[in-house]
C-alpha cells in the first residue's frame, strides 16, 4: 500500500498486488503531486462518464444536430469500445499514443483524426470540471505527410462556361442564378439553401451571408463568426437574380432558392436535381459506379450518368477566379468566410504561387520586348 499526500495536503492511500508496481506508482505520483498534475482515482471519473458530460454540454450550447450526431457516433462506435471504462486519472501519454495507433489501424486517417480530437475534447471538458488535472491526449498528434494532403478539385474555365450556358437554357428557372452565385460568390451550399432575398442588394450589387441551413434544413447562424460577410456580384448575376426574383415563389422565410414545397431545399436536391442536371446537360458527367466498380444501369439498361463536380467544387472555382485576378489573400479569406488566413493558404496556396509565377513570366516577356 502506498500512503501519500496529494497536492492539497490530504492524506491518501492506494493498494497494489505487487510491491514493484507500488514503488513505480509512488515515484510517478510524487512527481505529479510536485508538478500539480496529480488526480486521485477517487476524484476521477471514467472516459464514458466524461463523454456524457461533453455531449450534454454540446446540447446545452445548441450545437448543430449534424455536429452532435457526429460526436455521438465518435463516442458510441469508437471511443467507448476503445477506452470507455478507463478512469481519466489512469491515462498516460504512452497509453493515449497507443489508442491513436489503434484508431489509425481501424479507421481512415481523416476519421481517426476526428475521433482523436473528440477524445481530447472529452478529457479537456473533464479537466475543466476538476475530474482530472491534465489532458495527456492533447499532446497526441496525428501528423499527415504533405504528399497525402488532398488537393482541391477545381472545374476548368471551359467547364464553367459550359455550366453557365447549360444553366441559362435549363428548364429549372433557378438553375441560372444558382450557378452564377456558386461560381462568382463562392457561397457554401448551406448558405445558398438558407439565403433570404433581404441579403441580396441588387442596387449595391452584393450578397451578404448572415444565416445558413443545416443538414436537417434548420435555419441558423453561419458556420463561424467569419461566415458573416458581404461579397460583390457581377452584372450577369444581378440580372439573373432580378429576373428570378419575379418568378420565385414566395416563402415564409423569403428564401431565394426554396424547395418545391416552399421550404428549405435539401442539399441532395440542390446538388443532384439542380446543379447535377445542369452538368449532365453540359456534358460534364460520367457513368455512375456502384460499390463493386460496375456501371449503374437504369430500368432500360442504360448507364446512369453522374455529375463530375459537387457544389463545393464550384466554391473552389470562385476562389481560383479571384486569385487569378490578383485579389489580396486577406480579401479572398474574407469573401470565402475562412476563420483564418492559414486556412486560405492551406487550401489555395498553390494557386497564389502560380499567380506569382505567371506575373513573373509576364514581366520577363515585357522586359524582352520593351527593354
Amino acid at each position: 500500500m502506498v500512503d501519500y499526500k496529494d497536492a492539497s495536503g490530504k492524506r491518501r492511500a492506494k493498494s497494489f498486488a505487487r510491491k514493484k508496481d507500488a514503488d513505480m506508482w509512488a515515484t510517478t505520483a510524487a512527481y505529479q503531486v510536485q508538478q500539480g498534475t496529480h488526480t486521485p482515482d477517487s476524484q476521477s471519473i471514467t472516459i464514458s462518464k466524461a463523454a456524457d458530460l461533453w455531449l450534454k454540454r454540446g446540447e446545452r450550447e445548441n450545437l448543430e444536430a449534424s455536429t452532435l450526431a457526429a460526436y455521438g457516433q465518435h463516442v458510441r462506435l469508437h471511443i467507448l469500445p476503445l477506452c470507455g471504462d478507463r478512469k481519466l486519472s489512469q491515462i498516460t501519454r504512452p497509453m493515449a499514443e497507443g489508442w491513436r495507433d489503434e484508431l489509425m489501424e481501424k479507421l481512415s486517417r481523416p476519421m481517426a483524426a476526428r475521433v482523436l480530437r473528440s477524445l481530447s475534447a472529452i478529457v479537456s471538458e473533464a479537466q475543466g470540471r476538476g475530474h482530472v488535472a491534465q489532458n495527456v491526449v492533447a499532446g497526441v498528434k496525428m501528423r499527415r505527410a504533405k504528399r497525402e494532403k488532398p488537393k482541391v478539385v477545381i472545374p476548368t474555365k471551359a467547364e464553367l462556361k459550359a455550366v453557365l450556358e447549360a444553366a441559362s437554357a435549363a428548364t429549372e428557372p433557378m438553375a441560372h442564378p444558382l450557378a452564377l452565385l456558386l461560381i462568382f460568390a463562392g457561397l457554401r451550399a448551406s448558405e445558398l439553401r438558407g439565403l433570404p432575398w433581404r441579403c441580396i442588394d441588387l442596387k449595391a450589387g452584393t450578397v451578404t451571408v448572415e444565416q445558413r441551413a443545416d443538414l436537417k434544413n434548420v435555419i441558423g447562424p453561419p458556420k463561424s463568426e467569419a461566415g458573416h460577410r458581404t461579397i460583390p456580384l457581377p452584372a450577369s448575376a444581378l440580372a439573373a437574380l432580378t429576373a428570378w426574383k419575379l418568378a420565385c415563389p414566395p416563402t415564409d422565410d423569403g428564401l431565394v432558392f426554396p424547395s418545391i414545397a416552399k421550404r428549405v431545399m435539401s442539399h441532395q436536391y440542390m446538388n443532384v436535381n439542380v446543379m447535377g442536371a445542369v452538368q449532365i446537360g453540359a456534358g460534364i458527367a460520367s457513368a455512375a459506379m456502384d460499390d463493386a466498380g460496375k456501371p449503374v444501369l437504369d430500368k432500360r439498361g442504360q448507364p446512369v450518368m453522374a455529375a463530375r463536380y459537387t457544389l463545393h467544387d464550384f466554391r473552389h472555382a470562385a476562389a481560383s477566379l479571384w486569385i487569378e485576378q490578383r485579389v489580396n489573400p486577406k480579401r479572398v479569406q474574407k469573401w470565402m468566410g475562412h476563420s483564418s488566413i492559414q486556412v486560405t493558404f492551406d487550401t489555395y496556396g498553390h494557386l497564389f504561387d502560380q499567380a506569382d509565377q505567371d506575373s513573373a513570366v509576364a514581366a520577363a516577356i515585357e522586359r524582352d520586348l520593351l527593354g
